[in-house]
């Protein structure tokens, strides 16, 4: 199946005005050189269909690397999973690379990105990985995880920990023969392809090329959130494991409305979220971390009764952060007001925005979220 696609629509619709053309042209006449680490990010997964394509025309080559053909600029055809592989448009192997000549973009989903595509099946469907340039990658994923109008030091701090927390995640799927890392904020960087990228984002990567944090020569776990409420978390209090590097530290976040935050449940909606102890009649948080985050929550129902630890308060109650305050509402409601928004480990984003307000440099505001850490040149191949 052939659709057309527009790259400058895409562009308008998302800035707001049309000025992709000239981006356009910045990105294939200014853009740096390729560098030498590839990352293999997972766009779609265990899908039966994937709409691929390219902004020029494209080379379609099979599992061997020989080449089947070309598919033209501009238009999307549907990638389908089928017995023994993969079909795409009057070809069917193994699997596929769609690589665009001339600088080209890919299309995959509904998204345009760099590098080229692999269209591979796994266990349950077809998966669509973007094999893009580490630097290249950052371009987009900085503009994903922060307002790319926000001060330069800000965004040179997320450079530097967005390109350790790739390598350490690319490191950690080594023995993954499909992708070193997905897509999305729920657990790896918000990756969106072109469309967030800009000149900042540019910048702040290019600033910082090639550089990551290390703690004894080892590439860290630097993870990040939104804001912590006012302090972070030591990592044990969190997840359970210790980490040298990720210490509890004053934070600067406070007033912003980004990390305050009130929730309120019915007992039904609780009841519906936490399966198995039947109508909810009491929510009491047990225990705190020493700055005040809900480490253990129980949660008391006619038919029995669960404690929630760690993580688990979070995700499984759908809250920004851990750190709230339980207290009755109307109709048996239960109120939670909490600070923060994420785990509250490493980095906070809006933190890092405050300090850059302030003054501080990229490395000032690093050293201070991840603790005893190193900047070291990339060694990975």
């Amino acid at each position: 199946m052939k659709i057309q696609l527009y790259l400058g629509t895409l562009f308008s619709r998302i800035q707001g005005q049309h000025w992709w053309i000239g981006i356009l042209l910045w990105f294939v006449l200014v853009a740096p050189a390729q560098a030498s680490v590839i990352l293999r990010v997972a766009i779609e997964r265990g899908v039966n269909q994937v709409k691929v394509g390219a902004s020029t025309t494209a080379i379609v080559k099979d599992s061997a690397g020989r080449t089947l053909g070309q598919l033209p600029a501009m238009s999307a055809y549907a990638a389908q999973s089928v017995p023994g592989g993969v079909a795409l448009d009057k070809w069917q192997s193994g699997l596929f690379w769609i690589e665009p000549t001339a600088k080209g973009f890919v299309y995959i989903g509904d998204r345009w990105f760099r590098g080229r595509t692999l269209v591979i099946p796994t266990e349950k469907g077809l998966t669509a990985v973007n094999w893009v340039d580490l630097e290249e990658y950052l371009y987009s994923v900085i503009g994903g995880e922060m307002n790319s109008s926000w001060p330069p030091e800000a965004l040179k701090a997320q450079a530097i920990a967005a390109r350790t927390y790739a390598l350490y995640e690319r490191e950690k799927q080594r023995n993954n023969p499909v992708y070193d890392l997905g897509d999305s904020p729920d657990r790896w960087q918000i990756y969106k392809g072109v469309s967030s990228e800009s000149r900042n984002t540019y910048g702040a990567v290019d600033g910082t090329a090639g550089k990551v944090l290390t703690y004894n020569n080892r590439i860290i776990l630097s993870v990040f959130h939104a804001c912590s409420g006012g302090h972070t978390e030591n990592v044990e209090d969190v997840w359970g494991n210790t980490l040298p590097y990720l210490r509890a530290v004053q934070d600067f976040d406070q007033g912003f409305k980004e990390c305050n935050w009130v929730k309120t449940f019915s007992p039904g909606e609780i009841s519906a979220r936490i399966s198995g102890i039947g109508n909810i009649k009491d929510m009491v948080a047990e225990s705190f971390s020493p700055f005040r985050s809900v480490k253990t929550l129980k949660i008391v129902g006619d038919q029995g009764t669960k404690v929630l630890k760690g993580e688990e308060v979070r995700t499984a109650l759908r809250l920004k952060s851990t750190r709230f305050s339980v207290s009755k509402g109307e109709n048996g409601s239960f109120v939670l007001q909490g600070l923060g928004y994420g785990h509250g480990l490493g980095m906070s984003q809006w933190g890092a925005y405050s300090l850059a307000q302030r003054g501080a440099s990229h490395l000032q505001i690093l050293g201070h979220y991840y603790q005893g850490v190193a900047l070291t040149p990339i060694q990975a191949k």
